[in-house]
């Protein structure tokens, strides 16, 4: 379903809605995103949202199988890309064991969305030459401990955490520690591509303070890495910004 604006959707993600009879939807996918839908197809909120109740995913699976097997064209609706921190790997190996056909649809994931959005490029070749996308959390909702921390560190790499709001200062006092300068630029965006996407740019040694001025109602993606630099020139860095703020500073500059 793309990062949130119903016009990231591919023309093939629309495709597959108006000719489904049965959508399985996350929680944070957009509304105006299921408006694109058939008319009479069922739509089934199935949750899976950070810290909030949500189906559990055996049940979703075993719910896709049902549904195939009733001979219902089912489309499981995921926010971003579903290959992407979705889960959508383990969602067709259940469906393969049953001997179900699926087919993936790939959308832009967030950290993409929030490259366009900044105007950056997470490779831009003067600072990075690679982009590492990370998990913000563990499976029991600590930091990570898969994670090489330390080649992280890399001043030539990009790093886009995602699902870190909560554990945003402790993964900035991580990188610091493996040896990240504490003045590495770093920005957080809440609700990227949607109506009140936030946006903060600033340091990673104050990246806690930041993403806890966003507030943590709405998905952060936090990014650290010399791409970021030139947001820090902002005479705001390090205050919390509102998508629709750089919107109305334009407008007043161009009526003066």
């Amino acid at each position: 379903a793309g990062p949130g604006d119903a016009e990231y959707l591919t023309l093939k993600a629309v495709r597959a809605l108006q000719a489904a009879d049965v959508i399985l939807f996350d929680d944070l996918v957009d509304d105006a995103v299921l408006e694109l839908a058939r008319r009479e197809a069922r739509r089934l909120l199935v949750g899976k949202r950070g810290g909030r109740e949500s189906c559990r995913q055996e049940d979703i699976n075993a719910m896709m199988v049902r549904l195939a097997r009733q001979g219902k064209h089912v489309v499981r609706l995921k926010s971003g890309d579903p290959m992407i921190f979705g889960r959508g790997g383990e969602e067709l190996e259940r469906l393969a064991a049953e001997g179900i056909a699926a087919s993936v649809v790939p959308g832009i994931t967030a950290a993409a969305a929030m490259a366009a959005r900044l105007g950056l490029s997470l490779t831009h070749r003067d600072h990075a030459q690679s982009v590492r996308f990370v998990t913000g959390h563990g499976r029991h909702g600590d930091l990570p401990d898969t994670v090489d921390w330390h080649g992280l560190t890399d001043g030539a790499t990009t790093t886009v955490f995602y699902m870190g709001a909560r554990m945003a200062g402790r993964i900035g006092a991580r990188l610091i520690s493996e040896g990240l300068a504490a003045d590495t630029p770093a920005v957080a965006v809440a609700a990227v591509s949607r109506r009140q996407e936030r946006q903060w740019f600033g340091t990673l040694g104050g990246l806690a303070a930041g993403v806890d001025g966003l507030g943590l109602e709405d998905p952060v993606l936090i990014g650290v890495g010399k791409v970021f630099r030139e947001k820090l020139s902002r005479k705001d860095a390090g205050l919390p910004q509102s998508a629709c703020e750089d919107a109305l500073r334009m407008q007043l500059a161009g009526s003066l």
